[in-house]
């Protein structure tokens, strides 16, 4: 920790997860993103990033439920019939995949309902996780999770999951702008885009801290103290 005109700053990995004052948001990790057999892997996009993170994830996740950290299971959500989509966010949905597309309709992923909404098994909310619904690419747009992170105490939140350039660094940087530490756990994000998350990786790699899966599990189980490698 550092001190800079009466602030107290966080600069060390163990202190930014602490898990007394830390939250693990999981974001869409749901069958139409991930899945071979949703949507996105029925239209033939690569999902091979997220065979590689999943297992990672998990054991993120499992650090964090057996420490006092708080898990948050971010859901993207799309209202049949279009009724959550503006034109505004169709246009965006447009530019979505265009290839796979074959100049198909925008596609219309996660409606609840279908099996595509729900999250994968490996990463099934338990009794008492929070679950939020988000109509955007950030979970903070439009939905209750700064009410729920406040009401809980925590400063920092870890943010895992898909897709790096999109819901990922869009959380990342809305968390920073309600004034969160922002950690990012590198090899447990994922995109179908290579190019795009390591685009997005290195804008992220200037703006917030950055630890490998390991190591913030280490810390919620006591076994490790290690420095971040991004800023703070």
């Amino acid at each position: 920790m550092i001190t800079i005109d009466g602030n107290h700053v966080y600069t060390e990995l163990a202190e930014l997860v602490d898990p007394t004052h830390t939250a693990l948001i999981l974001v869409d990790l749901q069958r139409d993103f991930i899945e071979p057999s949703g949507l996105f892997g029925e239209l033939g996009i690569d999902l091979s990033m997220y065979e590689r993170t999943r297992p990672r994830l998990s054991e993120l996740l499992a650090a964090a439920r057996s420490s006092d950290a708080l898990v948050v299971h971010l859901q993207n959500t799309a209202l049949p019939g279009r009724m959550s989509d503006s034109p505004a966010q169709i246009r965006f949905n447009l530019r979505m995949h265009e290839e796979a597309r074959k100049d198909g309709p925008p596609l219309q992923y996660t409606v609840p309902g279908t099996r595509g909404h729900e999250f994968v098994d490996e990463f099934a909310p338990l009794p008492g996780e929070l679950v939020v619904a988000k109509y955007r690419s950030s979970g903070f747009w439009g939905t209750n999770l700064e009410l729920l992170l406040r009401s809980n105490g925590i400063e920092t939140v870890v943010v895992g999951g898909c897709t790096t350039e999109g819901c990922i660094e869009s959380t990342a940087r809305d968390a920073m702008f309600n004034d969160h530490y922002v950690v990012i756990p590198e090899d447990a994000v994922g995109s179908d885009d290579p190019e795009q998350h390591d685009a997005s990786m290195l804008l992220m790699r200037h703006r917030f801290d950055l630890a490998t899966a390991a190591e913030i599990s280490a810390v919620w189980t006591g076994t490790s103290t290690k420095e971040p490698r991004g800023q703070a």
